[in-house]
């Protein structure tokens, strides 16, 4: 999958493309790049290498729809300013963020040259805090959202796909990485999804990661139950067996019948609810923490539970 997911260019310019001075560099400068990147070019009429950077600079900030400004300065009539810059010799090119220079270059670069020195002040300033994500992160961000629309479709090829992807580009995302163990789980390799959580850093308190734990061990506490129409046998001689309701709810939960896994739990805690030492209602906690905030079943479910705990 390519990452070279294309940021939409804006049209509008306000702002961006601007002419200073020693008077009004505070303020357009250094004010202005604690807000996003600012270039600084210092040029002067006389200038025949300006006059072919100038334009290039225009296009590329341009093109980058208000991620980066450009402030230009004719040396003529500011030399102060030039000289506290320390510019020697023009065209000469800073780049602002944060309120200070971060780096610089001198002479007529080629357009592509100059693309890479503005995304490397977009990087900078998302890396201070400064302007947004850079472009990287960006097309990380659209690549797990669509990852994660594939899992909710069961498209797990897709899916592992574009979360492997990622990873190449970033090897410490952490959501690339708990969605390559979510695809392996639902996929049926739960020992590969423990391996790849196990990759995790031992700080990492990433909630994907609790939840898919969570499912795992549900899956296998389940294995241990036996035969889901033996217990519906038992239930239909004696409604009050609660550990054979408990034990379906989980058998239902591992087969991905969540809504029916709920209903059981819930059946319990209408029956006695304090069977277990509240057993039913900390396990439909475990069966939310497992299926995540979103789901619908959690959703229905935390529903179903204030509604009879409120009655």
């Amino acid at each position: 999958m390519d990452l070279n997911l294309s940021a939409q260019q804006a049209p509008a310019q306000g702002g961006l493309i601007i002419d200073s001075s020693t008077a009004t560099f505070q303020a357009d400068v250094i004010d202005a790049s604690k807000e996003r990147p600012v270039l600084v070019d210092f040029w002067a009429p006389w200038c025949g290498p300006c006059k072919q950077l100038t334009p290039a600079l225009e296009k590329v900030v341009a093109a980058l729809g208000g991620k980066i400004a450009l402030v230009k300065i004719n040396v003529d009539e500011n030399q102060a300013l030039a000289g506290q810059m320390g510019v020697q010799s023009i065209p000469a090119v800073f780049g602002f963020v944060a309120g200070r220079p971060a780096d610089g270059f001198m002479g007529a670069l080629p357009e592509s040259e100059i693309a890479r020195f503005a995304q490397k002040m977009i990087d900078m300033a998302a890396k201070a805090g400064v302007g947004g994500p850079s472009e990287a992160e960006t097309q990380i961000a659209a690549a797990l959202e669509a990852a994660e629309a594939a899992l909710v479709a069961e498209d797990f090829e897709r899916a592992y796909q574009i979360f492997a992807t990622v990873l190449r580009h970033a090897p410490d995302n952490l959501d690339a990485l708990v969605g390559v163990a979510t695809v392996q789980f639902r996929t049926g390799d739960r020992d590969g999804a423990r391996e790849t959580l196990a990759m995790l850093p031992e700080d990492s308190d990433h909630v994907g990661a609790e939840g898919l734990a969570k499912a795992i061990s549900l899956e296998e506490e389940a294995e241990k139950l036996g035969d889901d129409a033996q217990l519906e046998q038992t239930l239909a001689t004696n409604p009050d067996d609660h550990q054979a309701r408990f034990d379906l709810a989980m058998i239902r939960n591992s087969k991905g019948d969540r809504l029916a896994a709920v209903q059981a739990l819930i059946g319990i805690m209408e029956r006695d609810r304090d069977w277990n030492d509240d057993g039913a209602r900390k396990k439909l906690l475990d069966f939310f923490e497992a299926w995540g905030p979103k789901d619908a079943a959690t959703l229905k479910g935390r529903r179903m539970l204030s509604s009879l705990l409120f009655r």
